[in-house]
């Protein structure tokens, strides 16, 4: 994809945008000011829904944004009508500051559920990172730093992309997730912005299509969230029109993918203690909505992932999980291998059986599980679909971090 080129400085690269970022404690909150963005967005599944969800989906029914507040340590979740209060406060927090209509801002937030919202230190922040929002690398930085929760780095991808008619845009994002994540969005925030000219109905087609190939594609743990939002605006500084003639210029779509599968990958390689990255690739299922099922199966898998952790390559509870996973499955042809950075290893062969105890496979395999990035690829041998999920190990560290997030 030669039409794509990697940018540094996050946010940053995108004109008429401003973000910053500041915290305190546990604590954090990001602005983003992108003024008069055509927007839309997706959000959690789950049918507890966090009063920032509900506000924020309320506000896109204008389909202008030109202001997002995020904030870090805490859901604003169960917490009742003085949820949506504190949201009320916080949105006119910024209304006035930045002189922006209140029915133009979007808000969101992670962290503890089921606790009410400290608003006054939320606010004393966020008046610290009203001070500070600017547009240069160090403002993207902070930025994604503010939002984090458990996660243990910042998460951010920028692109410029050549369009098939030979102009450029930008798209930039970030995104926080480390925990509660499965498939249907997991604990994540993601916001993009790009400077295309692009419809709001449109952008929710592209995003809806980029989210489910990435952000519905990734497993830590198997909880979901009730704050996941991925909210994506088009500023239209560049002037350039993506859509023409009713539909997306195809080297953009191919950019946001890069770019949602990007950060979803980081997601998934920062989950809650793990150690290893995981890869499921799914080819010749039946349809694309097997390949889905088996791959997101394997990373789903406590005991497969509990087998990574242990450098274990007990392929039978790969086969296990894609025998549950309620797609299509024919054993007597299957093919499954693994590989690392530097070896790939058949298991099994056109459902024949290879890797037995004393093997030359068996011990490649094992050299394998010792590494840090790791592929399953799949072979159904049914079809033409196929599909890619990412997860990780599941570690003791895991049950650690978890045992103690509210204390």
């Amino acid at each position: 994809m030669n039409f794509i080129k990697e940018l540094d400085g996050g946010f940053s690269v995108i004109e008429n945008l401003k973000v910053s970022g500041a915290r305190e404690g546990k604590y954090g909150v990001t602005i983003i000011v992108s003024p008069n963005s055509t927007a839309s967005a997706v959000f959690t599944s789950n049918k507890v829904v966090a009063a920032p969800v509900k506000y924020t989906q309320n506000v896109l029914k204008k389909g202008i944004i030109s202001a997002v507040f995020v904030n870090s340590g805490n859901a604003n979740c169960f917490t009742g009508q003085q949820g949506f209060k504190d949201c009320e406060t916080l949105v006119e927090l910024v209304s006035k500051d930045l002189k922006i209509p209140k029915d133009e801002i979007a808000i969101s937030s992670t962290g503890v559920i089921g606790r009410e919202m400290p608003i006054d230190i939320i606010s004393k922040v966020a008046y610290e990172s009203l001070s500070k929002l600017g547009n240069d690398p160090e403002n993207s930085l902070a930025a994604a730093k503010a939002i984090m929760t458990t996660d243990t780095f910042p998460k951010e991808c920028a692109l410029e992309v050549t369009l098939t008619s030979g102009e450029t845009v930008r798209i930039a994002g970030i995104t926080k997730g480390s925990g509660m994540i499965a498939p249907n969005m997991g604990t994540m925030l993601s916001f993009i912005v790009t400077n295309a000219v692009i419809p709001a109905d449109e952008i929710k087609k592209a995003l809806k299509a980029s989210a489910n190939i990435s952000f519905n594609m990734i497993v830590v743990d198997g909880d979901e969230s009730t704050n996941d939002t991925c909210l994506m605006m088009a500023n239209g500084a560049s002037g350039v029109e993506v859509v023409k003639n009713g539909k997306i210029d195809s080297n953009f779509q191919e950019a946001l993918d890069y770019l949602c599968i990007d950060l979803a990958k980081k997601m998934a390689r920062d989950g809650e203690g793990a150690t290893k990255f995981i890869e499921a690739n799914v080819c010749n299922a039946r349809n694309d909505e097997d390949a889905r099922l088996a791959a997101k199966s394997i990373i789903s898998s406590s005991l497969f992932k509990s087998a990574v952790f242990g450098g274990d390559p007990n392929w039978g509870r790969i086969v296990s999980a894609i025998g549950y996973s309620g797609c299509d499955l024919n054993p007597d042809i299957v093919t499954i291998s693994i590989a690392d950075d530097t070896d790939d290893v058949d298991l099994v062969k056109n459902g024949e059986i290879l890797a037995f105890e004393d093997t030359p496979y068996l011990e490649r395999a094992e050299k394998i599980m010792q590494s840090k990035n790791i592929t399953v690829n799949i072979d159904m041998d049914l079809g033409d679909g196929e599909a890619t999920a990412w997860g990780c190990d599941l570690t003791y560290d895991y049950v650690k971090i978890n045992a103690e997030y509210t204390t």
